[in-house]
């Protein structure tokens, strides 16, 4: 099932996306009594969605044509920070590590994983501008990343048990200034600007992507292929990271992990190509969809 937030006039809702139908199912109103907002349908678990996939069979494709909804991030703000995995596919590794903007220590690739958060306020919906001016170091740069939604939550949660917490995976761009993120020694500040954390464009439940160390990510910045990687890269799979992350720390439903990026980021160029106004950045990981944003 692929969720989505959208906006339709002044209203905002959650719904069911038919992508190659081009239509979407509007879950309030067909199906009224659940909650309007994406957090609260997650904590519903599999009874809502349920309920949600007897409301879109009952509206065959889809009760609205998508060209008359703008999607918003399906987590629009989120109630928590979004966690997120630095260096953590093995070339990306490497090259961060070369590229001299690597404060996180000596080692290429890492012994643990290394967390850090994004604000909620950086998150935007797909097709919205990248705002590059939010960065007065002209170091903008792009990550594409899987990103887990936490379904059931739960503390010191075992790898075995792990993927029992999955709810289902969206896309994040991890937008970065390369320069803060260096300048300041931390990477927080430099990932967190307003604007900084495109999300979408929906959440493809965990039964439909199966396993996600069979899919690919593809980024492209104007046209240009620039990320290419299989998820099987990861140095810190999908299990690893809930129970890490989980260790002494409740995780709750709708929680967000963005899994780390590939090689092929702009600081892996020499010289480093980041993203200018004009720019166009699609990132796609196969069975969730594309998340397309420009520069500004």
């Amino acid at each position: 099932m692929h969720l989505i937030t959208f906006r339709r006039g002044a209203r905002v809702s959650i719904g069911i996306l038919n992508a190659p139908a081009g239509r979407l199912t509007d879950l309030s109103v067909s199906a009224p009594d659940l909650p309007g907002d994406m957090q609260d349908f997650i904590a519903l678990g599999e009874g809502g969605l349920t309920r949600a996939a007897a409301a879109h069979a009952a509206s065959s494709d889809g009760d609205i044509d998508l060209a008359d909804v703008q999607l918003l991030a399906p987590v629009p703000t989120p109630r928590r920070n979004i966690m997120c995995v630095g260096k953590n596919y093995h070339e990306h590794a490497r090259e961060f590590h070369s590229s001299g903007f690597d404060a996180a220590g000596k080692q290429a690739v890492p012994e643990h994983p290394i967390i850090f958060t994004k604000l909620p306020s950086s998150v935007i919906g797909p097709d919205v501008p990248i705002p590059s001016g939010n960065d007065d170091t002209g170091s903008v740069d792009y990550e594409g990343e899987l990103t887990i939604v936490i379904g059931p939550g739960g503390r010191d949660i075992a790898p075995e048990n792990a993927l029992d917490h999955v709810y289902g995976y969206t896309i994040i761009n991890d937008v970065t200034s390369r320069t803060q993120q260096h300048r300041f020694n931390q990477w927080f500040l430099g990932k967190s600007l307003d604007g900084f954390c495109p999300m979408g464009p929906a959440i493809v439940t965990a039964d439909e992507v199966g396993d996600v160390s069979l899919i690919r990510l593809l980024t492209t910045v104007n046209g240009e292929i620039r990320q290419d990687a299989p998820v099987s890269d990861l140095i810190f799979d999908v299990p690893t990271l809930v129970s890490t992350i989980s260790r002494g720390r409740t995780l709750l439903a709708g929680d967000l992990i963005a899994t780390g990026t590939a090689a092929g980021v702009g600081i892996g160029f020499n010289p480093p190509k980041f993203l200018q106004p004009g720019d166009q950045v699609n990132i796609t990981f196969d069975r969730i969809g594309t998340l397309r944003n420009p520069v500004t």
